[in-house]
Order: structure tokens, then sequence, then C-alpha cells
């Protein structure tokens, strides 16, 4: 009988507009259950998500039949429309254009799960920039820093 498996790991790392301090404890819950809920209707899998009131970490296992692009998209999309809605405050709620999504192996995958739970202690000492400025540099990616903040 064929079958077609696949089991990708994805880290994906995101920033609000401009950084903005928006993402807040109020409803950061419903938020991840949201955002869990985006992933699920794609057929991927959410393994940890957390974020911090400027930016979004997500470790997930991407579908098969879903491209890395279009789940990023559509993720962002459906998350944002619903920020919108929840909170009139949040009407121009916008998250920044581009992303981080870097592959990561089952052996790391209890590691990362780590890092993202623990992004609140971890952001005491280090700002989102430079943390994503570390991780790209980890993966041996470059980036112009006059567009990668937006």
């Amino acid at each position: 009988m064929p079958q077609s498996l696949s089991k990708h790991y994805a880290h994906l790392v995101f920033s609000t507009k401009h950084r903005e301090l928006v993402l807040l404890d109020r409803f950061r819950d419903r938020l991840h259950d949201y955002m869990r809920g985006i992933l699920r209707g794609m057929s991927c899998f959410a393994v940890e998500l957390n974020s911090e009131p400027d930016h979004v970490h997500v470790l997930f296992a991407l579908s098969r039949t879903v491209a890395l692009a279009e789940a990023v998209q559509q993720f962002k999309r459906s998350s944002s429309v619903w920020l919108k809605q929840l909170d009139p405050s949040l009407s121009n709620f916008y998250w920044q254009r581009g992303y981080g999504a870097f592959s990561v192996s089952e052996s790391l995958v209890e590691a990362i799960r780590e890092y993202i739970r623990n992004q609140r202690e971890h952001h005491r000492n280090e700002s989102f920039q430079d943390e994503y400025r570390r991780i790209l540099t980890k993966y041996g990616l470059e980036c112009d820093e006059r567009y990668v903040w937006d």
C-alpha cells in the first residue's frame, strides 16, 4: 500500500509590527489556543507555542500537505484578523512582514520546547532583536537589518 509520510519540525519566530508591546497577558491564553487551532486546521501540530508582548515562538510539526510559507502566511493572517476583532485597541494591529523559520531535528525537540516555554525568563537578559540575531547566526543566516525590523 503506497504511503506518503513526513515529519518536519519548524521553529517559527516573528514579531509584532515595529515590535509594539501589544500581546498582553490578559488575552495570552486565548491567543495561544486560537493559534493552536489555526495549525490544527492545516493538519499541523503545535508542539510548543509562547508569546511575549512583542513576538511569538512556535514549534510545530508541518503537515505533509502544506508548504511552510503557506502555513506561515495563513497562521499570521488568521491570528491578525482574530486579534483585531478581540479588542478595539488592536484595530490597527499587524505582524511584521517577515519571519524566521528554522528546521529542528527530532533530537532537539525537547530542548526547543523548553526554550520556548521559558521565554519570559529568557528575555530578562536578552532583547528580542539580540535573540533573533543569535538564532540567525546559529543557523548561518545573514539578514539586512534595514528590512528585518519592520
